[in-house]
C-alpha cells in the first residue's frame, strides 16, 4: 500500500481540523458563559449559536466528502477491538456534530428566535409553534449530548496519542498533510 492511500484527502483533513477546533471553541464558550455576567453570557452564547451553525455546515460538507471521495481503510496495525472502537467513535462523533447544532436550532426555533451568524447572515427559525418548555427540555438534552461529544472527543484524542506516542504507528499522520502514515 503506498503512502498516499493511507491518508485522507486534503479537503477531509481541512474539514476535520476546522470542525475539531470549532467544537473545542464552542465547548469552552459554554463554560465561559456559565461564569459570565448575564449580558456577557448572552453575547457568548450568541457566538456559541453562530459557531454551531458553522459546525453544522462544515459537518454536512464533511459528510459529503466522506461519501464522495476515497478514504483510507483503518490502519492494519489496529487490533480488532481498536478497529471496532475507532469505527464506533468516528460514527458517533460524526452524528453528534450534526445532531447538536440541529438540536440548538430546533430549541431556538421553539423560542421563536432566529440565529444570527456573526452579522453575515441569519438562520431563520424553523416553522415551529412556540413552546418554551419543549425548548428548555431540548436545551437540557443538548447539554447532555454536548458532554457526550466532549467525552468522545477526549477518547478520540487519547487513541490518537496512544498510537502516536506508544505504538508509533504513524496513525496521526493519516489526518495530516505531512508525515508518514503506515498501512
Amino acid at each position: 500500500m503506498n503512502e498516499k492511500s493511507t491518508k485522507y484527502t486534503f479537503l477531509a483533513m481541512i474539514l476535520h481540523w476546522l470542525i475539531a477546533i470549532l467544537v473545542i471553541v464552542n465547548w469552552r464558550a459554554t463554560e465561559a458563559a456559565e461564569h459570565a455576567s448575564k449580558a456577557d453570557g448572552e453575547k457568548i452564547m450568541g457566538n456559541h449559536f453562530a459557531f454551531g451553525v458553522i459546525i453544522l455546515v462544515l459537518a454536512l460538507a464533511h459528510l459529503v466528502v466522506r461519501f464522495t471521495s476515497s478514504r483510507p481503510p483503518l490502519a492494519s496495525t489496529l487490533k480488532p477491538w481498536e478497529a471496532m472502537l475507532a469505527r464506533v467513535t468516528h460514527v458517533l462523533l460524526g452524528l453528534l456534530v450534526i445532531l447538536l447544532p440541529l438540536m440548538g436550532w430546533t430549541a431556538m426555533s421553539l423560542y421563536g428566535q432566529p440565529i444570527d451568524v456573526f452579522s453575515v447572515f441569519t438562520l431563520p427559525a424553523l416553522p415551529l409553534s412556540p413552546d418554551k418548555d419543549m425548548a428548555k427540555s431540548i436545551f437540557e438534552a443538548h447539554g447532555v449530548v454536548g458532554s457526550i461529544l466532549v467525552y468522545l472527543m477526549f477518547l478520540h484524542i487519547a487513541g490518537t496519542l496512544k498510537h502516536t506516542l506508544l505504538d508509533r504507528d504513524g496513525n496521526l499522520f493519516r489526518m495530516l498533510p505531512f508525515g508518514k502514515a503506515k498501512g
